[in-house]
């Protein structure tokens, strides 16, 4: 591979405004191609088998109505005072011309339903009154019969047979009469007493606010949100905003805001800039600092619009360009920074320009396919899980990846050809004209370690002290991944100065935080219900359902055409991501075995909340298998690379350290608000649901670069007769500052993301950004050379079987610096 590598540098460096104009034309066409593909992207997310899903997959069939995606906007009379007639009027028209959008099913008008539950409850309170009036006036009619029959008897004997026949007759039907009257109350009042369990359960659920200044309003679209295509909902949510309402504020729920409204923010930006002066920092040239970055944004462009194009024909969620661009940009720069770096030393010991291309190509090249395919393979994996979405993000990042790699070994080669010594500073330059240039490996080695420094690393020559320092500080940096709670952000974490959250907070002050997160509830029964049989059985499971803790209400939302499936809409007491909220969903669960023996009926429970809580779930079930899987992968590897038992053991248990770290960072900022005002953490909650998994299986492969990069100078150092101490300090030594200037890029960059327009962005870009801070500085500088400085000679021990059968992987590639240096 390393020979194949050479030579594609050596024919990229040669041709390389071919390689360059082959590569802006495929920008072209990919861009050509998004631009034509109109990409769909999925704001929700969802994973076939889950209980709510499968719910919905019912519903599909028995109750189409009920399976359609909705979202709620939330109407705010800004300047006061309740809704006039003109603006409820004016609210109402706009509603009525949303309902008219393609994929709009119906709206729902606050005023109306508002309207419809008061007269409900007008309704059971004339109803009561009116029992209780006939009841006086039936009284009042058994007074007399009982009187007239009670005269009739002691007139019996005075008056005629035929009028005493008459007049008993008289009074049997003024007794059937009341009889009667008796049995219409009988028969209506338990009618009323069910529609009043009903109204009770509904008693805290309304639509606009008791002060009548805040109205929330529903739109019901004929598909699931998911399958909805972006730009209609946006049809709907511009026709509401463009709406001359006068002074009526009007805001739309998470549901119906979540957008890719570009894929790179302030935050991103700012990044990027800080990883380019890091660059120049290190390299002391502006055309040194801009080629990694031009690099990393030809790729990022290339794969970002190639996402754009396959999201028109797959299902992705708006996240996975964005992962697509934080990886590509991250690993993109480094890459070609690896190759870059390796031809400057090179050049530096007066090596011929295209020689030292074809080289470093061949040589860090290599090292730069392997790394980038361990990523691969870490991202692909992701598939493992059975989780659609995550394998989607993973396989989209894995493409980004790829090309990244492409990038470096091609773009970067032919770039570094036309910029020629240029990418050389002055002082660089001038240098070279005493330089001798190497005649072998060994005069090249020793040529670029000529300015490396021969001091002792710290880490191997105090390996206690540097291991309790690196333990301690990761002990207590994982200790919150304990109290780590997997969830999905709602409309209360988005940015203070975005319509989702003024919404979620105009809910919440005027309903209650709960009227953010209604819970599904399904019920189903074998046979069909007559009115009266559905109302008893409405109110009864209403009953039950408002009996459990953290409940605010429960609403009847319909009972299907086949009257067999009832439908309830439950207001949790806290908001959707709360774990009240969480444990309310299994408590609702928990009552399936109590319907099935009192009602012969099924439960389930679905819609957003539920949905989000059983993805997690999903999600957290599947870390530990995906874990073992990546910690397994990587021991393989790394025992193919390092040919050694006990380093590829350090790395591993290194990275795993590196992951509850790097999980506990999180959990106590984006989960405990620690630090919040810095990342805008207003109101923390639980960690995004595929963040540990997405980490861990980036983290990975970044681990593995790293690792790669520092160890692989020690191993050769090793082979070629240093002791194991002098092997880690020449390995460190020669892979420090490359490692370090990477990591401060990926950090930057990643770091960027942290501060993301996007809200669901913010903690992978967060987490991206500690895990890598704390993998290279804490565990590969100084972890790992300490567990190996103790060790000593037994780092390297490899039984001779598995020596024998195992293949030679020549990662650093020596044998192409001896075969092509003479």
């Amino acid at each position: 591979m390393a020979e194949l590598l050479y030579r594609l540098g050596r024919f990229s460096a040669k041709r390389a405004w071919l390689i360059v104009v082959s590569w802006l034309l495929i920008l072209a066409s990919v861009g050509g191609l998004a631009v034509a593909a109109n990409a769909k992207l999925s704001t929700s997310l969802s994973i076939a088998g889950i209980e709510s899903q499968l719910v919905i997959d019912e519903l599909k069939k028995s109750f189409p109505e009920a399976s359609r995606g909705s979202g709620q906007v939330v109407f705010h009379a800004a300047d006061g005072v309740a809704f006039t007639q003109a603006e409820k009027d004016a609210i109402t028209d706009v509603l009525a011309e949303v309902a008219k959008l393609p994929s709009v099913a119906d709206t729902l008008n606050p005023f109306e339903t508002q309207a419809s539950l008061d007269a409900s409850r007008q309704e059971i309170i004339d109803g009561y009154a009116e029992i209780d009036a006939a009841r006086v006036e039936l009284e009042k009619a058994q007074t007399a019969i009982d009187e007239g029959l009670a005269g009739l008897e002691a007139a019996k004997a005075m008056l005629p047979p035929a009028q005493v026949e008459m007049m008993a007759a008289k009074l049997a039907a003024g007794q059937q009469q009341i009889d009667n009257g008796l049995a219409e109350i009988e028969k209506n009042l338990p009618k009323l007493e069910f529609g009043e369990q009903l109204l009770d359960a509904a008693e805290n659920f309304g639509t606009v606010s008791a002060d009548g200044q805040v109205a929330l309003a529903s739109i019901y679209f004929d598909a699931p949100l998911s399958q909805i295509e972006k730009p209609q909902i946006t049809a709907a949510t511009d026709l509401l905003a463009n709406a001359d309402l006068g002074s009526v504020q009007v805001e739309v729920s998470q549901d119906l805001s979540q957008s890719l409204s570009g894929i790179l923010g302030v935050g991103e930006v700012v990044g990027l800039l800080i990883a380019a002066i890091v660059l120049f920092v290190m390299l002391g040239t502006f055309i040194g600092a801009g080629l990694p970055v031009l690099s990393a944004i030809l790729g990022v462009g290339i794969s970002a619009a190639l996402t754009l194009a396959l999201a028109s024909q797959i299902e992705m969620t708006s996240t996975t360009p964005i992962l697509g661009v934080m990886l590509g940009l991250a690993v993109g720069i480094d890459y070609s920074l690896f190759v870059l770096n390796r031809h400057r030393r090179q050049l530096k010991t007066g090596m011929p320009l295209v020689d030292s291309i074809a080289l470093a190509n061949g040589t860090s090249g290599n090292a730069v396919l392997f790394a980038g395919l361990t990523v691969v393979i870490a991202l692909v994996a992701l598939n493992l899980t059975g989780i659609g979405f995550l394998g989607m993000m993973g396989s989209m990042g894995a493409i980004a990846i790829l090309i990244s790699v492409a990038a470096a070994l091609t773009f970067t080669p032919a770039m570094l050809r036309l910029v020629g010594m240029r990418i050389l500073s002055k002082k660089e330059r001038l240098t070279l004209e005493s330089v001798k240039p190497a005649h072998s490996a060994e005069d090249l080695h020793a040529a670029m370690e000529s300015g490396a420094s021969k001091k002792s690393v710290w880490a191997a020559k105090h390996p206690w002290l540097a291991l309790l320092f690196a333990g301690v500080i990761l002990a207590v940096v994982a200790l919150p991944s304990s109290s780590m709670r997997l969830g999905l952000p709602d409309g209360g974490s988005e940015p203070t100065d975005s319509t989702a959250y003024r919404a979620y907070t105009l809910t919440t002050e005027a309903f209650g935080e709960g009227a953010n997160g209604q819970i599904i509830s399904v019920a189903t029964v074998d046979f069909a219900l007559d009115d009266d049989a559905q109302l008893e059985l409405q109110a009864a499971i209403a009953g039950d359902l408002i009996a459990l803790e953290n409940v605010s209400a429960v609403v009847p939302g319909g009972v299907s055409d086949d009257a067999k499936t009832l439908i309830f809409s439950v207001v949790p007491s806290e908001g959707p991501s709360t774990i009240e909220t969480e444990n309310l969903v299994r408590d609702i669960r928990g009552l399936e075995a109590d319907f099935a023996a009192k009602y012969d009926a099924e439960l389930g429970v679905t819609g957003i909340t539920a949905t989000n809580i059983d993805i997690s779930q999903k999600l957290n079930d599947a870390l530990p298998i995906y874990l073992g899987t990546v910690l397994l992968l990587s021991i393989l590897l790394m025992t193919l690379v390092f040919r050694s038992i006990a380093v590829p053991i350090i790395a591993s248990l290194g990275f795993l350290l590196t992951v509850f770290a790097t999980l506990g960072a999180v959990v106590a900022v984006h989960q405990w608000g620690w630090l919040g005002f810095l990342f805008d953490i207003h109101n923390p909650g639980p960690i995004l649901s595929f963040l540990p998994t997405m980490l861990i299986g980036i983290l990975f492969g970044l681990a593995m670069d790293y690792q790669l990069f520092l160890v692989s100078g020690m191993r050769e150092a090793y082979v070629h007769g240093k002791s194991a101490r002098e092997a880690i300090d020449q390995g460190i030594h020669l892979g420090r500052a490359v490692v370090v200037a990477a990591a401060i890029i990926m950090i930057t960059v990643f770091g960027g993301f942290a501060f993301s327009h996007v809200t669901s962005v913010r903690p992978i870009g967060f987490g991206l950004a500690v895990g890598v801070l704390i993998d290279a500085f804490l565990v590969r500088l100084i972890l790992v050379p300490a567990v190996m400085s103790l060790l000593g000679d037994k780092a390297w021990w490899l039984p001779k079987w598995l020596d024998r059968i195992m293949p030679d992987v020549d990662v650093e590639g020596a044998k192409l610096e001896r075969s092509h240096i003479h």
